[in-house]
């Protein structure tokens, strides 16, 4: 980074850390916010002492000078702020882009439509448990930059990298990038499948012969995808047997690649539920391996695994029925997975922000194991008209979490699960998928122990 003068537009987590990593580079700095200076009390005291140039809810700035603008993940490229920088030839990055431009450090990079956050999460203590010098970032922790500046030398930045952040990436190259699957999302963001598609690839699409990309071998539009990458392409499958890849073979993980063929465990040693789960645990095998770690280490790691917070996550039994909290499902292809990794009877929760999603292939996944659905949010009433047109009406509306737990536990018996899966982001009615998963979680804890209520 050459420029001596830097815009950040945005200020969430990683617009902060954006900021407090430029000014350690010696930077000057100027930064954009949509909110008024009046309700950015907080930024402003985490930022304090720092000297930057503010926006508030103002396009009065100059571009003159700015050679690079880095913009928060979640802003979209039409908005006035970033449409001026653009008219003004302003190069437009992400923190992806930009900590990979300050740092010479090894990159393993996990995106995909779903799985992201739990392979992120299991490559990562793969690596503590192998003693592997490596830090977890991105969609996890405090900003890629900010962590990448900071990196010691030779840590490996293990990096869950969504599609916004992608989609700001001109020469990131990880040494082993992981594509899980791809279905449609955030089509309100991209406006087609194919650029929210190409965005994904763009996590491996400057590999070359010294690196490997993991993919599932599985889904047939990621293998269409891939002939446009040039690089090792080490394929998982849970169904198949593979010529070279990883896979399961007589119930055991077999992993056949770059000239070594060994067998790491039973697939019935795996504690957490579900063939998406097994896919998951398939490709963060396959990263361990590229990463030097022996079989017996991932072997342990993997028996301990009990996945991630709000992920299929087990919150607790009740009278018989158990709750689980799949918040992180904010598209329909991640609920659906997690419909298929329970047995039913299931009482679902759904709903919540719309991001352009087909809820088709959600309620044929229902499958006559949901026997009803509570529905919430912006998304309800096309939820409910969708789930009507398929012949399924065991429909309860409300308008708020504690109207949902609260129905839930009228309608089930012993026996039932209650799945909250929304197949919906969680923005209108909270601040992300974590929030919505705790306000969940502290709900059942309320009625499961307040009976009488």
């Amino acid at each position: 980074m050459k420029s001596k003068r830097v815009f950040v537009v945005g200020l969430g987590m990683s617009g902060i850390a954006s900021v407090k990593a430029l000014d350690k580079l010696g930077k000057k700095v100027s930064a954009y916010d949509s909110k008024e200076k009046e309700s950015m009390g907080n930024v402003l005291e985490e930022l304090k002492g720092i000297d930057v140039n503010y926006y508030f809810n103002s396009l009065d700035f100059d571009t003159e000078n700015i050679e690079y603008a880095i913009k928060s993940p979640g802003i979209k490229y039409e908005t006035p702020v970033i449409q001026k920088l653009i008219e003004n030839n302003v190069k437009i990055i992400g923190d992806l882009e930009a900590g990979f431009m300050v740092t010479k450090n090894e990159f393993v990079a996990i995106t995909g439509t779903n799985g992201k956050t739990t392979i992120t999460t299991l490559i990562g203590q793969l690596a503590h448990d192998a003693n592997k010098n490596a830090m977890v970032t991105g969609n996890i922790g405090s900003g890629v930059f900010f962590d990448a500046f900071n990196a010691k030398n030779s840590e490996i930045l293990i990096v869950e990298a969504s599609s916004f952040q992608l989609d700001s990436t001109f020469t990131f190259k990880p040494h082993i990038s992981i594509i899980t699957n791809l279905t449609p999302d955030h089509l309100d963001w991209h406006k087609t499948e194919e650029n929210y598609y190409n965005a994904k690839l763009k996590v491996a699409i400057n590999q070359n012969e010294e690196d490997y990309c993991i993919l599932n071998y599985d889904d047939e539009l990621l293998k269409q995808y891939a002939k446009k990458l040039h690089t090792n392409i080490c394929y998982f499958s849970s169904t198949k047997i593979l010529e070279s890849g990883i896979y399961v073979e007589n119930d055991m993980i077999t992993y056949n690649f770059a000239g070594e063929k060994s067998t790491i465990m039973n697939v019935k040693e795996i504690f957490i539920p579900g063939k998406h789960n097994l896919e998951n645990i398939l490709a963060a095998c396959a990263a361990a391996k590229l990463m030097k770690i022996d079989n017996t280490t991932i072997k342990k790691t993997i028996k301990n695994f009990r996945g991630v917070e709000h992920r299929l996550e087990y919150v607790e039994t009740y009278n018989g029925v158990k709750f689980y909290n799949d918040s992180k499902g904010t598209n329909p292809d991640s609920s659906i997975k997690a419909i298929q990794g329970i047995q039913g009877p299931i009482i679902i929760i759904a709903g919540g922000y719309d991001k352009n999603s087909d809820y088709d292939g959600f309620i044929n996944s229902f499958d006559n194991k949901v026997k009803a659905m509570i529905l919430l949010g912006q998304t309800k009433e096309n939820i409910k008209n969708c789930a009507l047109n398929h012949g399924f009406n065991k429909i309860y509306m409300v308008e708020t979490m504690d109207e949902a737990v609260r129905k839930s536990y009228e309608l089930s018996e012993k026996g039932d699960t209650v799945l909250l899966s929304p197949a919906c982001a969680s923005w209108g009615m909270y601040l992300n998928y974590e929030v919505r998963g705790k306000d969940f979680k502290e709900r059942v804890k309320f009625y499961g122990e307040n009976t009488n209520i």
